[in-house]
């Protein structure tokens, strides 16, 4: 049924982008296709005539405000014009507006439109991702010092990733506590590790040297690879978080893979040909991975209708609960070791 349900939802967004895709020159009889169904709806819109492709990003309603979304647009077209990163260029509608408004399952929804970018995401393999990661970590690098210098909008509005928002009081994608097939001993084993990254991330602090706006999602979803380019998509996610928290992003559902400590590696050292980075810094970025796995428990617990969520499902809670369980145990070796 959960299919049957997307696939109708799905349809009715299309069917609402047919209706408006006018507002960027597109006809009618343009074709358009689903390309993702996650925190977003994301479309390509072909025009028949031209052959030149489009992407159409719906937006969940009651999610980011109107200002949060020309914010994360104004930082992209900084970042294009400052040749900080390759990213595609925010396309706005004929009458000038960053922003289209479509009626579409029930409800209003903001879409924005970006140019096509070519490429596919980071093979997989050895031999091809960790070279691509340490580019990453000189595209992190970049943005950082960019996040650092830019003197942004009056009115620019994004929201804050910090402890309180993702593990804490007030969750941006649900309690973990809720996540699928969780179990009382799993509960516990969170638990403890959530107390744990709270009191490490307090002491860690928010300074401005580690704490400001970032990407906050460069997972591989996000990259695409064409030749020697490494381009960053979807901004959506942009954020005011700690700087070091955009590795722990780019590892998103594989942390408990064996290529990760060498990826790390990859990241730190393409980081270093364009800033320093602190020996302090590096150590917490286990401490990142695993906030972000528990952030990513909760948010397919909160987004069950998504086609990630339901391929993932309860085995992602239970591994979850198994890197906890391991980052417990080298934190209270660590400890054992300063105290003898």
């Amino acid at each position: 049924m959960a299919g049957l349900y997307e696939d109708a939802f799905v349809e009715q967004l299309r069917q609402g982008l047919v209706a408006t895709a006018h507002e960027w020159g597109l006809p009618p009889h343009a074709s358009i296709t689903t390309l993702n169904l996650s925190e977003n709806a994301t479309f390509k819109a072909v025009d028949p005539e031209t052959g030149h492709p489009v992407i159409l990003r719906v937006h969940r309603p009651g999610y980011h405000s109107r200002t949060e979304i020309e914010s994360e647009l104004a930082w992209i077209h900084a970042l294009r014009r400052d040749g900080i990163v390759t990213t595609p260029k925010p396309l706005p509608c004929g009458n000038g507006d960053a922003i289209a408004v479509m009626q579409a399952a029930g409800a209003a929804r903001r879409v924005v439109a970006f140019e096509f970018m070519s490429g596919a995401k980071p093979d997989t393999r050895a031999e091809s991702i960790v070279p691509a990661f340490r580019e990453l970590g000189a595209i992190s690098a970049r943005l950082h010092a960019h996040s650092r210098a830019w003197r942004r909008p009056a009115e620019f509005r994004r929201k804050v990733w910090n402890y309180e928002a993702m593990l804490g009081s007030r969750p941006l994608w649900g309690d973990w506590r809720d996540a699928l097939g969780l179990t009382a001993d799993g509960r516990a084993t969170l638990g403890r590790a959530c107390r744990v990254l709270d009191e490490k991330l307090t002491r860690y602090g928010e300074g401005p040297e580690r704490f400001g706006l970032v990407h906050a999602d460069l997972r591989l979803d996000n990259l695409l690879v064409d030749g020697d380019r490494l381009g960053v998509i979807d901004f959506d996610d942009c954020g005011f978080s700690w700087f070091m928290y955009d590795f722990a992003a780019a590892v998103s559902f594989f942390e408990e893979d064996p290529i990760v400590p060498a990826l790390q590696d990859a990241w730190v050292e393409g980081y270093r040909t364009v800033a320093p980075l602190a020996e302090e810094d590096v150590a917490f970025l286990p401490t990142f991975i695993l906030l972000r796995r528990i952030l990513l428990t909760a948010w397919i617990a909160s987004h069950a209708e998504t086609p990630t969520a339901q391929a993932l499902g309860s085995a992602f809670t239970d591994m979850t609960v198994q890197l906890a369980d391991a980052y417990l145990t080298q934190a209270e070796r660590s400890v054992a070791n300063q105290q003898g």
